[in-house]
C-alpha cells in the first residue's frame, strides 16, 4: 500500500544524528522532518555544511529512504522535488548531496509491452522537458535527460540526448524541431547536432527537412530558427515558385532587422531565371500614444523573351510610399499618405486586387490645428493624383486654410436669461489659399489663388418656428485671368484663341437669404405585440435666396467677343482659376423641402428590471424642389426624392429619385412647357438609382475541447496595425490575412442600380451586383468566391475563387482569377506557424500579368 507524504530540506543532505549510528533511515509515511539550514550532522569528529540557499521541497507516494553516511536519499512513487523555479517530477528520484546529482527514472507499466511510465519531468519557468530518464546537477544547472523532448510557444523539439550545460543553454543530439503538435508530426526538421538557447534561438547543423517520416533530398549546411516571440532579426526565408513569362523564381528572400522596440527594417529580392529582378525595403517606427509610420521602396526590372526575341519588352518600375501619422500635441497632428509609383508599377509588382483595380494614385499630407476655447482652427495639405491610365498628374501644393469658428458678438455668455433677438446674430469666416500644379499630357500648367468667405446669419425663433436670415460673402484673388477672341480663317470658320493675362484681379460676390424652419411630431400605439408605439418626426423648411446675375459690364467679371457673323458671345474671364469665377445667371429663388422621420420604440420586458426601450429608426424620407423667379424659362427646379431605411448591421437601403415638370423636344433637352398640358402626365421620372447591402456570418464555432468560441485567426500586427481594410472583397497572393475556419459561412452582398432619362428615348442603365460569399465546406475546408456581375453587359468583372484547406500544421491555398487581364491561378502550399510562414511551396500561371 502507498501512503503520501511530503518531506522538507533545508540543506543538501538530511542532518540526522542517530545515537544508534544506523547506515539508513526508513521514514514513516506520516512523518515530516525539517531541520534548520544551520544544522549540521556529526559524525565522530566530522562536519558538513549546507551551500543550499533556499529550501528544498520533495514528495513521494510509496516510500523515502535517507542514506545518512552516504548523503543520499532516494524516492520511489510519483517522487517530485522542487527547488527554486526548477521541478522534478518522475516514478523513481535518487540523490546524491555529497555530489549534488538527481538521477530521475521511469518504471516498468504493468502491461505486457514492458514501456517505462512516470518518465521525468523537469519543469524550469515556462518550460518542460521530459524523457526515458535524467541526470541532473541542482547546484551547477547543469543535466542530460535521454530520449527527451519539450515545448515552447508552439515549437516543439526533441532529441535521443539533451545535455544542459548551463540556465539557457541546451545540447540535443539527434534534434528534431516542429511547430506540428501531432502525436506524429507531419512535418520537422531534423539535426544530429542541435543547440537551444532559452528564450531565444535554435542553431543547428546539417538540417533535414522531414515531411512525414520522408526527407527532402537536399539538407541545409545550418539553421537557425527563433524562439522568441514578437519581432526579431534575422534571414527572411525565401519562396521558391513557377512562373509561366519569367521562369522559376526564388522570391522575397532578404533580411529583417529589429532595430528596436520603435522601429524595424527590411530587404527583400526577388530573381527569376530568365533574367527579371526586382528589390522591395521597408522601414517601419511607432511610439505607442505618439506615433506610427513607414516608408516603403521598390525597384523592379522584368524582361519578356531574349535581346533577340521580335517581341522582346523590358519594363523597369518603381514605388515609394510613405505612411506617418503622429499627435504632436492634444491640438496639433501630423498625417501624410504618400505614394509615388511609375505607371506601370501595379501591374507587375503589386498583388492585392484592390491596387490592381485602382485608376488612380493618390497621395495626401496634412498639418491640422486646433484651438479649443475659440474653436478656430487651422489646416496645411498637399495632395496629389496620378492618373494610372494617362500618368496626368493634378497636384495642390500647397493648400493652406483658417477657419474660425461660429462667434456671437453680442452675446452673454454669463447671462442665464432669455436672450434678446440680436444676441443670435453671428458670423464665421474661412480662409483659403491654394496652389494647383497640373501635369496633363507632358504641359505644366499652374494656377494659384486665394479665397475668403465670411458668413453672417441671425436665427431668432418666432414662436414655434425658427427664422434664420442670412448673407454670404466671397472674395476670390487671383494674379491670372484669360482673354478670348475669335480668329476667321481660311476656310471661314472661326477660331477661338485663349490667352493668359498676368494681372492682380479681385473677384467679389455675395448672396442672401432667409429662411424658416419647424418641426412637429406624430405617434401612436402600435398594436404589434413587442413594440410599444410608431413616431413620424416632421421637418419642413421654406428658403429664399438672391443672388445678382454677374455676368452683367457693371461687374466687369465677364468678356466678349464677336464671331464673323456678328454674334456676340460672352465668357467668363476667370474660369480657368482654381476656384472658378462668379455664376452669370441670375437667382431669386424659393425652395421647399419636406425631412420625414418614421421610428420604432419596443416595449420592455415587466419582469426584467433591468430592460430598457429600444428606439429603431425605419424609414428617412426628404422631398425637396424650388421655384426661380429670375429665370426666364424653365423656373421650376427638378422635384429631388432621398430614402434611406437601416436594420442593424446586416441590412442597408437607401436611394433617390428625380422628376421634372418640363417636356422635352425629341432627342433634346427640356423645354419650356409643362407635361400636364402635353397630357403626358404630372411628373416625368429623369433618375432613379438605388443601393441595397447586406452582410451576413454564421456563428463562431466552438472549440470541441473548451466549448468556447474559437480565436479569430486574423490579428493585428507587432505595432498594432491590422489589415487596410479587413472588408477588402480581393484577397491578395500575398494577402497576410489567412481564411478564418472558425466562422462557417459569410456573404456580403451589394446590389447597385441606376438609371438616368433626360429623355423619353435617350436612357442609361447600370445594374452591378458585387460582393465575396465564404463557406466551410467541412472543418478543414473553405471555398470562397469574389467578385460583380454586370446585369446589362451580361458578363462577370474581376471574378476570383478560391479554395483554403486547413492541413493541421501547413495550410494549402488555390487562387484562381478565370477572366479577365489579371487571369491566372496560383497553387500554395505552406506552415501556418508565424516564424516558419515563409517556408512554402508555390506554383503559378501568368498570375496578375498584363500581356
Amino acid at each position: 500500500m502507498k501512503f503520501p507524504f511530503t518531506v522538507v530540506i533545508y540543506c543538501l543532505f538530511i542532518s540526522y544524528a542517530s545515537a544508534q549510528g544506523a547506515d539508513s533511515l526508513n521514514v514513516n509515511p506520516k512523518d515530516t522532518l525539517t531541520v534548520a539550514a544551520t544544522d549540521s550532522l556529526i559524525t565522530g569528529n566530522r562536519t558538513a555544511k549546507s551551500d543550499v540557499d533556499t529550501v528544498i521541497y520533495s514528495a513521494a507516494s510509496d516510500s523515502l529512504i535517507f542514506y545518512v553516511k552516504k548523503k543520499k536519499m532516494d524516492i520511489f512513487g510519483d517522487g517530485k522535488i522542487e527547488y527554486k523555479n526548477m521541478q522534478i517530477t518522475s516514478a523513481n528520484i535518487y540523490i546524491d548531496f555529497e555530489n549534488d546529482q538527481i538521477y530521475a527514472t521511469g518504471e516498468l507499466s504493468d502491461s505486457a509491452d514492458g514501456k517505462l511510465v512516470n518518465t521525468p519531468v523537469l519543469t524550469e519557468g515556462t518550460e518542460s522537458y521530459d524523457g526515458k530518464e535524467m541526470t541532473y546537477n541542482f547546484k551547477t544547472g547543469q543535466g542530460v535527460m535521454v530520449a527527451a523532448n519539450t515545448e515552447f510557444e508552439g515549437a516543439y523539439y526533441s532529441g535521443t540526448i539533451i545535455k544542459k550545460v548551463d540556465k539557457k543553454t541546451y545540447f540535443i543530439e539527434d534534434g528534431v524541431y516542429t511547430t506540428c503538435d501531432a502525436a506524429k508530426p507531419h512535418y520537422y526538421f531534423y539535426s544530429p547536432k542541435m543547440k537551444i538557447v532559452q528564450d531565444d534561438e535554435i542553431v543547428a547543423e546539417w538540417i533535414w527537412l522531414f515531411f512525414g517520416d520522408v526527407p527532402f533530398p537536399m539538407p541545409l549546411p545550418f539553421a537557425v530558427f527563433p524562439l522568441q516571440s514578437g519581432r526579431r532579426s534575422g534571414l527572411i526565408a525565401p519562396v521558391f515558385g513557377e512562373d509561366g513569362t519569367y521562369g522559376t523564381y526564388l522570391s522575397r528572400f532578404g533580411y529583417f532587422w529589429a532595430i528596436s522596440d520603435y522601429m524595424d527594417w527590411n530587404f527583400t529580392a526577388d530573381y527569376y531565371t530568365r533574367g527579371s529582378f526586382s528589390l522591395h525595403s521597408r522601414y517601419r517606427y511607432a511610439k505607442r500614444y505618439s506615433y506610427t509610420g513607414s516608408v516603403q521602396g521598390s525597384y523592379s526590372d522584368f524582361i519578356n523573351g531574349e535581346s533577340t526575341d521580335p517581341n522582346f519588352s523590358e519594363k523597369i518600375d518603381w514605388r515609394i510610399k510613405w505612411y506617418h501619422n503622429q499627435q504632436m500635441t492634444p491640438t496639433l497632428r501630423f498625417d501624410a499618405n504618400l505614394e509615388f509609383v511609375s505607371s506601370n508599377f501595379l501591374s507587375r509588382n503589386v498583388a492585392d486586387f484592390n491596387d490592381l483595380l485602382r485608376n488612380e494614385i493618390v497621395s495626401n499630407a496634412t498639418v491640422s490645428k486646433t484651438w479649443e476655447q475659440s474653436g478656430n482652427s487651422m489646416t496645411l495639405n498637399y495632395n496629389r493624383r496620378q492618373v494610372i491610365q494617362t500618368n496626368d498628374v493634378y497636384e495642390l501644393l500647397p493648400a493652406f486654410s483658417f477657419n474660425k469658428a461660429q462667434s456671437y458678438p453680442f452675446r452673454d455668455e454669463f447671462n442665464t436669461a432669455e436672450k434678446a433677438w440680436y444676441e443670435f446674430f453671428g458670423y464665421s469666416y474661412s480662409g483659403l489659399f491654394q496652389n494647383n500644379r497640373n501635369r496633363i499630357g507632358g504641359n505644366l500648367q499652374i494656377r494659384g489663388g486665394i479665397k475668403h468667405n465670411i458668413n453672417m446669419d441671425l436665427s431668432p425663433k418666432l414662436g414655434y418656428f425658427s427664422i434664420t436670415p442670412s448673407f454670404r460673402y466671397e472674395s476670390r484673388w487671383y494674379n491670372k485671368r484669360i482673354k478670348e477672341f475669335a480668329v476667321t480663317g481660311s476656310t471661314g470658320a472661326d477660331s477661338i484663341i485663349t490667352d493668359d493675362v498676368n494681372e492682380i484681379n479681385f473677384v467679389r460676390s455675395f448672396n442672401v437669404g432667409v429662411s424658416a424652419s419647424t418641426k412637429f411630431y406624430g405617434m401612436f400605439n402600435s398594436p404589434i405585440p413587442g413594440i410599444a408605439a410608431f413616431r413620424h418626426t416632421v421637418t419642413p423648411s421654406i428658403t429664399y435666396s438672391f443672388r445678382p446675375d454677374y455676368s452683367s459690364p457693371g461687374w466687369g467679371y465677364y468678356g466678349s467677343y464677336k464671331l464673323s457673323n456678328g454674334t456676340e458671345v460672352k465668357y467668363n474671364k476667370f474660369k480657368r482659376e482654381i476656384f472658378g469665377g462668379p455664376a452669370s445667371q441670375k437667382v431669386s429663388s424659393l425652395s421647399f423641402n419636406v425631412g420625414n422621420i418614421f421610428e420604432m420604440k419596443t416595449e420592455t420586458d415587466p419582469t426584467d428590471t433591468t430592460a430598457k426601450e429600444e428606439k429603431y429608426q425605419l424609414l428617412n424620407l426628404n422631398f425637396g424642389m424650388g421655384y426661380n423667379f429670375a429665370a426666364d424659362s424653365l423656373n421650376f427646379s427638378d422635384i429631388r426624392l432621398t430614402y434611406r431605411t437601416q436594420i442593424s448591421d446586416f441590412f442597408d437601403f437607401s436611394g433617390s429619385n428625380t422628376f421634372t415638370l418640363y417636356d422635352y423636344s425629341g432627342n433634346a433637352s427640356r423645354v419650356n412647357k409643362f407635361l400636364i398640358d402635353e397630357g403626358k402626365g404630372l411628373l416625368r421620372m429623369t433618375n432613379f438609382n438605388f443601393t441595397i447591402t447586406t452582410r451576413l456570418s454564421g456563428e463562431r464555432l466552438k472549440s470541441t475541447e473548451t466549448g468556447k468560441p474559437l480565436a479569430p485567426t486574423n490579428k493585428n500586427d507587432e505595432f498594432g496595425l491590422g489589415e487596410a481594410n479587413k472588408h477588402n472583397v480581393y484577397q491578395g497572393i500575398y494577402n497576410d490575412r489567412d481564411p478564418d475556419f472558425s466562422i462557417p459561412w459569410d456573404i456580403a452582398l451589394t446590389y447597385t442600380f441606376n438609371l438616368s432619362r433626360p429623355t423619353a428615348e435617350t436612357e442609361k442603365k447600370f445594374s452591378n451586383i458585387n460582393g465575396s460569399l465564404n463557406f466551410n465546406l467541412t472543418p478543414n475546408w473553405k471555398f470562397s468566391i469574389t467578385g460583380s456581375y454586370d446585369l446589362e453587359r451580361k458578363e462577370f468583372v474581376a471574378p476570383q475563387i478560391r479554395v483554403s484547406r486547413d492541413l493541421h500544421a501547413w495550410i494549402m491555398n488555390f487562387t484562381w482569377n478565370p477572366i479577365g487581364t489579371y487571369q491566372g491561378y496560383r497553387f500554395e502550399i505552406r506552415i501556418k506557424a508565424p516564424q516558419l510562414q515563409d517556408i512554402k511551396i508555390t506554383k503559378q500561371e501568368q498570375f496578375y500579368n498584363t500581356r
